[in-house]
């Protein structure tokens, strides 16, 4: 499948690509360690760079985007508002989740390069983190720390983490808590195909006649990433 990772890895059915830090979360090995690097810059800045989430699993994954569909989890627009999902058709639906989840198996965490991060230390007690486009805007509470990446990132010194989902391309939102270690990430969702996410499938994913109606435009709007995401390449 890839030089870097087997098809059971790429679609998160395995972890043997994994290893697990002191937290509790799990990354591929060298992200782990270009993370503990960023980490340690961010700590120097003033900020206390935390991970909210990192490997996910494929069963995980599938939990999520069946929760979503059957209406048990809620959906959420780009403005941070619940979408009235018992509104739309199965479609609409299909297209409302894949704006902020991804399809099972075609998850970028399930890689073990990917995480989602915020700033711990400016949380107040009690804080409920959200992950929402709210908290990062400018002037919200995670604004400074993400203001402080996209400096690091446009000077090359964010030890290998971008921005997958900087800029909305029509398929998945603006995600700017989302990192990827490129190193290892960039160019794996290239080889993420159609055969390989099915062969992964069971019969519980739930939207699955919508999503094999579609499934090459799919993957091309919600899986892949415009290159030039990152400046490494």
């Amino acid at each position: 499948m890839s030089k870097l990772l087997t098809a059971a890895q790429l679609t998160g059915q395995v972890e043997s690509h994994l290893v697990t830090l002191a937290n509790g979360h799990r990354l591929h090995p060298e992200a782990a360690a270009a993370f503990a690097l960023l980490q340690q810059d961010a700590s120097a800045a003033g900020f206390e760079l935390a991970i909210a989430s990192s490997f996910r699993s494929y069963d995980r994954q599938l939990a999520i985007f069946n929760g979503k569909a059957c209406c048990q989890r809620p959906v959420h627009d780009e403005r941070g508002q619940v979408v009235d999902m018992n509104a739309l058709n199965s479609m609409e639906k299909l297209a409302a989740i894949l704006r902020f989840s991804a399809l099972p198996g075609a998850s970028r965490h399930h890689w073990g390069t990917d995480i989602d991060v915020y700033d711990a230390a400016a949380m107040p007690a009690a804080y409920q983190l959200q992950l929402s486009p709210e908290e990062v805007a400018p002037g919200a509470i995670f604004d400074p720390l993400h203001r402080w990446l996209d400096r690091r990132m446009n000077a090359a010194q964010s030890h290998g983490f971008f921005r997958p989902y900087a800029e909305d391309h029509g398929g998945v939102a603006v995600e700017r808590w989302h990192l990827s270690f490129a190193p290892i990430s960039e160019g794996l969702e290239t080889v993420l195909d159609a055969s390989t996410l099915q062969q992964c499938w069971g019969d519980e994913l739930l939207l699955r006649e919508e999503i094999a109606k579609d499934l090459e435009a799919i993957i091309d709007s919600y899986v892949k990433v415009p290159k030039g995401w990152c400046s490494m390449f």
